[in-house]
């Protein structure tokens, strides 16, 4: 997709902006499902790279309506953009565009 990082253009993202678009690559450390007496909410929380001595940042991606969303699972790598705010001082956005970074296939 237009305006995701690449492997040759890649370098340490910066910290996500309190509100605004925000385009990011990094790897899903967790997923959250709300239990069914909620509304349908699926959380993935993605770990993006950081350089050298400075900790990792994590933003919370939400896709509302949604119980799951193939692929999104914990491991995985994911490109994703969208309009970023802080919910409860996370970053948060809600219905990421996003692409799934697959793995080299091994041979």
């Amino acid at each position: 997709m237009p305006g995701f990082r690449t492997e040759a253009n890649r370098s340490p993202a910066p910290a996500p902006v309190a509100r605004g678009r925000f385009a990011g690559r990094g790897f899903i450390d967790r997923v959250t499902v709300q239990p069914r007496t909620n509304a349908p909410q699926f959380a993935a929380t993605v770990r993006l790279p950081s350089s050298a001595g400075t900790p990792a940042v994590r933003i919370q991606l939400i896709w509302m309506g949604q119980r799951r969303v193939a692929g999104i699972v914990a491991g995985g790598e994911l490109a994703f953009e969208g309009m970023a705010s802080q919910v409860d001082g996370i970053p948060t956005i809600y219905n990421p565009r996003y692409e799934i970074i697959g793995r080299p296939e091994e041979h």
